[in-house]
């Protein structure tokens, strides 16, 4: 990212303003989905339209920056969970629950803004952010498989790819319902990844980290 798009570099004042945008766009996108006009972001912000085309010259400079400033909050929770929970089966429950809304988030700007996204893919920040976070995740499903509280037959890419699933958008669905189904539905995701002995075998291989990287095919 250049010093124009991450905020490093700005005045204080100009800092301040990029937060505001972000955080409205963030607040609008979650509240109203993908044709929230520039003006009402820059209303709720608090800044002029002017001010916001200077830090973001157009739709897709935004939604990158959102996304970004997405991300950095749930690696934030992931960091904090591991840290402050006294084992990993706790801190991934507390991971799951707490980063939900940030990765609905992302989830829906994916579908959303498909090609904005694919351009984002490539951002050397957002590969740094997905790999953090990515290790934090491997490093508590290891230790939950050790300590006997998760599924032996499962890795980190069946997790990561179970919470995006459950994250994605179901069109018509009422937010309030759209809440309330995710609270719930990861609370039976966690709970099917608790070792049983009576668990049904899963078919195929486990999917890992490495299996979630790019191919480079077209």
């Amino acid at each position: 990212m250049t010093p124009s798009t991450s905020g490093r570099g700005l005045r204080a004042d100009a800092r301040l303003n990029r937060e505001q945008i972000i955080e409205a766009a963030r607040a609008l996108f979650a509240e109203r989905g993908p044709d929230v006009p520039a003006e009402e972001v820059a209303r709720r912000a608090c800044v002029g339209t002017g001010t916001l085309y200077r830090r973001f010259p157009d739709r897709q400079a935004l939604i990158s920056a959102v996304a970004l400033d997405g991300f950095h909050r749930v690696v934030a929770i992931a960091r904090t969970a591991e840290d402050e929970e006294p084992d990993a089966w706790q801190a991934l429950t507390r991971f799951a629950h707490q980063a939900s809304t940030e990765l609905r988030l992302a989830t829906w700007l994916s579908v959303w803004f498909a090609s904005a996204w694919a351009e984002l893919q490539a951002d050397p920040e957002n590969r740094r952010l997905r790999q953090i976070l990515l290790k934090i995740l491997d490093r508590l499903v290891r230790r939950a498989q050790s300590d006997g509280d998760m599924r032996p037959d499962v890795d980190t890419g069946d997790l990561a790819l179970l919470i995006a699933l459950l994250l994605r958008p179901i069109p018509g669905l009422r937010a309030d319902l759209t809440q309330r189904s995710t609270d719930r539905s990861l609370v039976l995701m966690l709970d099917s990844l608790r070792a049983r002995n009576d668990a049904q075998q899963l078919p195929s291989q486990a999917i890992t980290t490495v299996d979630l990287e790019p191919s480079g095919c077209e």
